[in-house]
């Protein structure tokens, strides 16, 4: 299922799962201090198909805490991240 990871003036289209792996490995560094996230998240829109999710990680420390807004669409019985989008904290 391919997704969508739209940040200020770039988009990147994810087209498999191999590609958000390596997203993630390559940003692993970030957060190696961190020992405690609490994550705070807000449904601001659902449909029977979609859902918006702005979701806030506080990192408590080691690094800077995180805003996206996700929109989850169902496929089958799984819900998938169809677009990611980062919000300024």
């Amino acid at each position: 299922m391919p997704a969508l990871i739209e940040f200020p003036e770039q988009a990147i289209a994810v087209s498999d799962a191999n590609q958000t792996e390596e997203f993630f490995a390559g940003a692993f560094d970030q957060y190696e201090g961190v020992t405690t996230t609490d994550a705070i998240v807000e449904v601001v829109a659902a449909t029977s198909h979609s859902i918006w999710a702005d979701v806030t990680w506080d990192h408590h420390s080691g690094a800077p805490n995180e805003r996206n807004m996700y929109q989850l669409i169902r496929t089958g019985d799984d819900w998938k991240i169809a677009v990611l989008t980062p919000l300024d904290e």
